[in-house]
């Protein structure tokens, strides 16, 4: 029980700096030589990786949400999806020909395909913490500040992509993005093969899959941040008793 009590006491270190809340952690779960209460709750490892688990949902699910909603990825700055790089050249051309609003117009639709698509992202997250096995939750509690992201990233990339896409290319056919995309392509293509120069890919499917996923990380990210901070503000009975009883 004493060296159970003293991993948890070490894997909370990371969460809460304060040195006092590891001394009552390690005095909450019955080690360090301190008596706990009678009214104080008896802590185990799955209570505390159930409580991890719980937080990281409900992080996770404030974050698809935020990437869902209309503007979600269109306006933020920190996800927006731009006219692709390497059409740049294409970009230019299509200013210069009096097409900009048709410009933005792809740019809109880009990001209202990934707002689309995140709505069928949170469960394909939510899986993977649930089949988090404790050796899990403790490395992330150990870990570095963005750990459950990065354990995301490893368990769910894959899937996540195969997904997504098919999400993502319904999306553009719903916001009607390659009436847009299409005739610009094919101009500039017709362009760029009398030039001398190199022709877009006319398909945007991996392209809004790729920033979309890459966006949904960057929120997930943000949320985990504010889990790590401040877990009272997740407001369940489980994480009370998990985390609420550590800061009386």
């Amino acid at each position: 029980m004493k060296r159970s009590a003293l991993i948890f006491g070490l894997s909370v270190c990371m969460v809460f700096s304060s040195c006092e809340v590891l001394e009552e952690v390690v005095n909450t779960t019955g080690g360090g030589g301190g008596t706990p209460t009678d009214n104080t709750p008896k802590l185990t490892n799955d209570e505390v990786i159930a409580g991890l688990k719980e937080a990281l949902k409900i992080g996770i699910q404030k974050g698809a949400d935020m990437a869902c909603k209309l503007d979600g990825f269109y306006k933020n700055p920190a996800i927006m999806i731009p006219f692709p790089s390497d059409a740049q050249a294409m970009k230019d051309k299509a200013i210069e020909w009096g097409m900009e609003a048709k410009v933005t117009e792809i740019e809109t639709t880009l990001n209202r395909a990934a707002e689309e698509a995140s709505k069928k992202a949170a469960p394909i997250f939510v899986d993977a913490i649930t089949n988090m096995s404790v050796s899990d939750g403790f490395a992330i509690l150990n870990g570095t500040e963005d750990a459950a992201t990065n354990y995301l990233k490893n368990a769910t990339t894959t899937a996540l992509t195969t997904a997504f896409k098919p999400v993502v290319h319904e999306a553009i056919a719903t916001v009607k993005l390659t009436s847009y995309w299409s005739p610009i392509a094919d101009k500039y293509n017709k362009f760029a093969k009398l030039a001398g120069k190199s022709e877009v890919n006319p398909d945007l499917d991996q392209y809004v899959t790729d920033l979309g996923i890459k966006g949904l990380f960057h929120l997930v990210k943000q949320e985990e941040a504010k889990i790590r901070k401040d877990p009272l503000a997740q407001v369940t009975d489980l994480l009370k008793k998990v985390f609420g009883s550590l800061l009386d």
